[in-house]
């Protein structure tokens, strides 16, 4: 049994390691949670806030990502500075062969397995009013949410403060850990952080600790680009994805695709999709693109902005506020289509990294798996 005396150490401040950090108070653990930066700065503040439970893969990906979407609205009442919103999504169709694969889809099990149906012209706009664009229908989910990536891991951090008691939950900015000792990991000034359970999600930085680099092969490094604007007045009351997530999402291969036909030009050379979200100040979150060969370019390219912006117009049927910031991310991404690598590399010492795009979504069930997995009872 877990007494109030267990220690547990979480090394990665991003939402992974947030939400580990989460479960082990909840379990009873007095933590200690390193970050090696002065605050996360990494893809798990770079994306849209997006509990995405649409895409998930039937099977052992979908169950994580519901339980995942539970968890999130469970803590959201608990903590309304993640920003949690159960607004579902449209996913647009803008021509007829799109309509026509989203309609077979919606047909499908799998679709019916994640709260998906298919929705006419006049029903989109009754759904969500802000797509004034011309749409041939839309696939809506109301379970997929939203929450704040911007604010989620401070509210987080803050509900642990309030929730461990004094001393029980110490975050530790600036403390950047390079090495394994046994049960424990070593930061860069020598200091050494140990405990009955040591979990380290640095993300997409998951070959700079010894011992974990044979993982490397299994795991690779995705870099996207997207951007934000300006408030947009009209308020969405759904997240917006384009027929081109039909392409990168793995519910969707049950779909017939192939009616799709291939992407053309700056999408096919960015691997780009359309996704949108309104953030509470009416600001628009959208992207994005995916690039999978390293040496990552260390410039952001104006051709997938244009092209996205594009796209949001033709669906938003109105102008889009001005561009106010864009960004670059990088995450790991399991090379098996795994929900995530979930290793021990020490006695004690758990990898856990590589859960791709689907880290917002999936990262309470990914959290409360490790637990059970080094045998932390519920």
């Amino acid at each position: 049994m877990t007494r109030r005396e267990d220690r547990a150490v979480v090394v990665g401040g991003g939402i992974v390691g947030t939400w580990h950090a989460l479960e082990l108070v909840a379990a009873g653990f007095s933590v200690d949670h390193l970050e090696a930066d002065v605050a996360p700065t990494g893809a798990s503040v770079r994306n849209f806030g997006l509990v995405w439970v649409s895409g998930r893969r039937s099977g052992e990906e979908l169950e994580v990502a519901l339980r995942s979407r539970r968890r999130w609205e469970e803590v959201g009442s608990e903590v309304p500075g993640i920003g949690f919103r159960a607004v579902g999504s449209l996913t647009i169709a803008g021509d007829s062969a799109a309509r026509d694969v989203m309609r077979a889809f919606a047909r499908h099990v799998d679709a019916t397995a994640r709260g998906i149906s298919f929705l006419e012209p006049d029903d989109v706009l009754a759904c969500n009013p802000a797509v004034g664009g011309d749409v041939e229908g839309a696939l809506h989910c109301a379970r997929d949410a939203v929450v704040e990536p911007r604010l989620a891991l401070g509210a987080l951090r803050a509900h642990l403060d309030a929730k461990a008691g004094p001393g029980l939950y110490r975050f530790h900015p600036g403390c950047r850990v390079v090495a394994t000792d046994g049960g424990a990991v070593i930061d860069s000034t020598g200091g050494r952080w140990g405990g009955e359970l040591v979990i380290v999600a640095t993300g997409a930085a998951f070959d700079h600790l010894p011992g974990a680099g044979e993982l490397a092969p299994r795991l690779r490094r995705v870099r996207l680009q997207m951007l934000e604007t300006a408030p947009f007045a009209p308020r969405l009351t759904t997240s917006l994805a384009d027929a081109d997530t039909l392409r990168y999402y793995p519910a969707y291969e049950v779909a017939p695709l192939s009616l799709l036909g291939p992407q053309d030009g700056v999408a096919a050379d960015h691997h780009l999709q359309l996704l949108l979200v309104q953030r509470p100040d009416g600001g628009l979150t959208i992207g994005d693109t995916h690039a999978y060969e390293e040496p990552f370019d260390f410039a952001l390219c104006e051709d997938p902005t244009e092209e996205l912006l594009a796209r949001a117009r033709r669906i938003l049927g109105a102008e889009v506020p001005p561009v106010r910031r864009r960004w670059e991310g990088v995450y790991a991404q399991c090379l098996d289509g795994a929900v995530c690598l979930r290793q021990q590399i020490r006695p004690g010492v758990w990898v856990v990294t590589g859960p791709g795009g689907r880290g917002m979504t999936c990262a309470p069930a990914i959290a409360a798996d490790t637990l059970s997995a080094a045998g932390v009872a519920a």
